[in-house]
């Protein structure tokens, strides 16, 4: 069996979620929910892995973490998001 960094999901009641994604990385995300399915015998859809995927990301970033627990001294402002340019990988 795989040892996938994102364990198996909880129950939960289902969330939907609109975003919108490089074609590669949308590829990845169906890859990984295939091993999802291989690895832990349930399907799950993209939309139902992606919040996991976040806050696992997200746990796992001491910066934030500090920057969380400090208060996010930037918190608040304002900025435009950044687009990925059709070049960058």
């Amino acid at each position: 069996m795989a040892n996938l960094k994102l364990g198996k999901l909880p129950d939960r009641t289902p969330s939907k979620i609109t975003i919108t994604v490089s074609a590669d990385l949308s590829q990845a995300l169906q890859d990984y929910a295939a091993l999802y399915r291989e690895t832990y015998g349930e399907s799950e859809t993209v939309a139902e892995l992606i919040p996991f995927m976040l806050a696992g990301f997200l746990e796992g970033d001491r910066t934030f973490a500090k920057a969380r627990k400090e208060g996010l001294s930037g918190a608040g402002t304002s900025e435009k998001p950044r687009r990925q340019s059709a070049d960058h990988a």
